[in-house]
């Protein structure tokens, strides 16, 4: 199959084609292409053709391109819709997918959308899924999944599983419960297969699941599933009773936000923002860590004005201060950028001093080979030693302490349940200018007697 690729021709057929109220061709130009597809097209089209659009297709497309659709079109699409045609919406979608458009409505508006919905169990799902927290396996979880009682026979058990199988797009697993509806196992297809009609569940089913709890981080969630290659986990509540189950699609949506945040906080941005947010969003977003830059650039600089001596005899060391900088916020950003990555996929194993010790090794060995280039340079080009060995000296304990300070930040700050990922960028960077410059001047002065 060719792959889609939005093009400006398209777009403008379609948009003319809505202007004539063109619906058959419009339904055959559209009949092919996959809702995601589809999502990118109305992304690019007016509120009013954008709706238009939605309108004109049939829910079991339309529904699952309004998941696909970036947040504002989105809303602007379902504030020109009827209650009962957002509901119609719904009712096509996993309850998942469902609670998470009904959870950005407005509140005035929600029970009168969920009233719409014509079936009724699918909406007490939907309602139960709005009660936990966004941010937690709960607010992640669909309640569709196959699930079988441990005391049923193979016989009723292929007749339940068969209604059941009506409401779930995919079935991953097949779920074991007892009569508590507490999580027992899973059942083999293959199992339930080749053994007698007669044959109780409980006598063949596999007792070992991995599951996660209501309340779990997404994140962690996220971890699991990736350590045992999951295409599916199921969730249980406080008392092990199975509650939903969290598909892989899903935890790529996590993967691929936590992987933005940690992308923008690392650039300095302390917000969620995306590039068409506003003017003021978007500073409000980036205006924290820039000044933070600016406060450490003015320390730094009343730090060299503590050495105007030095500058006034060694005018060199003035050339040298940016190299020593940027190779203090370079080295730090390398070893907090691998420890916060090692974090976030558990692979940091071990005591916080044998990492310590292991990347202040690093940044030795890998702050003497570059000292040596840096003093063969210099006494080349100057002809002075002395001075050569200074800056050569200050470049090693200026790289040993920024790695010190970019391998123990995270770690500190992971101890202290607040997201490592704030110890890359900016804070790091400024950070070892300001100690970078400090050591450079200290170890000059003394090494040269001024």
């Amino acid at each position: 199959m060719t792959p889609f690729k939005l093009t400006e021709e398209l777009v403008l057929q379609i948009e003319q084609l809505i202007e004539s109220q063109d619906n058959d061709q419009l339904n055959l130009l559209l009949q092919e292409v996959h809702y995601a597809d589809v999502a990118e097209i109305i992304n690019e089209l007016n509120e009013d053709e954008a709706t238009y659009l939605i309108k004109l297709l049939e829910s079991d497309k339309t529904s699952d391109v309004l998941t696909e659709l970036d947040e504002d079109v989105r809303e602007s699409i379902l504030k020109n819709l009827s209650y009962k045609e957002i509901a119609g919406e719904l009712g096509e979608l996993d309850t998942d997918d469902a609670a998470d458009i009904i959870a950005e409505l407005p509140k005035e508006i929600v029970q009168e959308v969920i009233s719409e919905i014509a079936d009724k169990e699918h909406a007490k799902d939907i309602v139960d899924l709005l009660r936990y927290d966004e941010d937690s396996a709960g607010g992640l979880m669909a309640k569709e999944l196959v699930k079988v009682n441990e005391n049923w026979t193979v016989t009723k058990c292929v007749k339940e599983m068969r209604a059941q199988a009506e409401n779930v797009t995919r079935v991953h697993s097949i779920y074991v419960v007892d009569k508590d509806e507490k999580l027992k196992g899973r059942l083999s297809l293959k199992d339930l297969l080749t053994v007698s009609t007669e044959t109780h569940i409980r006598e063949i089913y596999i007792p070992k699941v991995d599951s996660v709890n209501v309340n779990e981080d997404p994140e962690e969630v996220a971890r699991i599933m990736s350590k045992y290659d999951l295409e599916a986990i199921p969730v249980v509540d406080e008392i092990g009773r199975l509650v939903g189950r969290i598909t892989i699609d899903d935890i790529v949506d996590v993967i691929r936000e936590e992987a933005d945040r940690d992308y923008q906080m690392a650039a300095g941005i302390s917000q969620d923002v995306e590039a068409d947010d506003s003017i003021w969003e978007l500073t409000r977003a980036r205006l924290p860590w820039l000044i933070l830059g600016l406060f450490g650039g003015a320390a730094a600089a009343v730090i060299m004005g503590g050495f105007e001596e030095i500058f006034r005899e060694y005018t060199i060391l003035f050339l040298f201060t940016p190299l020593i900088a940027a190779m203090a916020g370079n080295v730090g950003v390398q070893s907090s950028a691998i420890i916060v990555q090692g974090l976030a996929n558990d692979y940091i194993k071990g005591s916080v001093g044998s990492r310590l010790l292991k990347e202040m090794l690093l940044a030795l060995l890998n702050g003497f080979i570059l000292s040596i280039l840096l003093l063969f340079f210099t006494w080349f080009w100057k002809g002075d030693f002395y001075t050569s060995l200074a800056i050569s000296i200050s470049l090693i304990a200026v790289i040993v302490v920024a790695g010190f300070v970019g391998t123990f930040t995270p770690l500190f700050l992971h101890k202290r349940g607040i997201d490592p990922a704030i110890a890359t960028g900016p804070f790091i960077t400024t950070s070892n200018d300001i100690f970078g410059i400090l050591i450079y001047f200290v170890i000059a002065k003394l090494i040269l007697g001024i």
